[in-house]
């Protein structure tokens, strides 16, 4: 089984598109023990890398919770990855449908978690996780080319909409916050300044 995973993610790494094409018949059961080892490997790895720094930079890791941050990590990790990525798959396939993909959102699912593996086996290295995480972007992109036989203009279109349209949200969302904290701080110090005038 091991023999088969190490193989499977070394394709998805050198050659992405003909594993993308021999995995289409996949079936659930092989796609999300594929996705869970790999996701357990990278919540550990993060969560090492965590410990690991805290305990060396002190100084630079003042994390809350103490050493038992990298747990609340490893946990973030598991879970949040699990959660995350079959949310994203499903917003995508959204914008994949739309767009003429009528394969099934089971082969959406399998574009984003196949196409996740340079992020879930690389992205836990310090500075270097975004780029593994734009390859993994790049890969998910062919997936979804391949696996809802969709153009290549047609997979990237579908991609940019489906993580352009949360972006605009987070920083509309960001700045509003950011007014009302800068608004209600500020109501303060007007008013105190008025009252000291006279």
């Amino acid at each position: 089984m091991i023999d088969a995973l190490v193989t499977k993610a070394t394709g998805f790494l050198l050659n992405p598109v003909e594993m993308f094409r021999q995995s289409k018949d996949d079936g659930v059961q092989a796609v999300f023990t594929y996705f869970c080892i790999l996701l357990l490997f990278h919540a550990i790895l993060s969560a090492a890398i965590m410990a690991l720094g805290m305990a060396v930079m002190p100084g630079f890791f003042r994390m809350p919770f103490g050493f038992a941050f990298p747990v609340m990590v490893f946990f973030m990790m598991l879970l949040g990855g699990f959660v995350c990525t079959l949310v994203f798959a499903a917003w995508l396939h959204l914008w994949v449908y739309l767009l003429g993909g009528r394969r099934g959102i089971m082969q959406t699912v399998n574009a984003v978690i196949y196409g996740s593996t340079p992020r879930l086996i690389l992205g836990w290295i310090p500075f270097l996780g975004v780029i593994f995480m734009l390859w993994s972007l790049v890969l998910g992109v062919l997936g979804v080319r391949e696996l809802q036989e969709l153009s290549t203009g047609r997979a990237i279109l579908a991609a940019v909409i489906a993580i352009v349209i949360p972006l605009i949200v987070i920083i509309l969302i960001a700045a509003w916050l950011f007014v009302t904290v800068r608004t209600m701080s500020a109501v303060p110090v007007v008013a105190d300044t008025f009252v000291s005038a006279y």
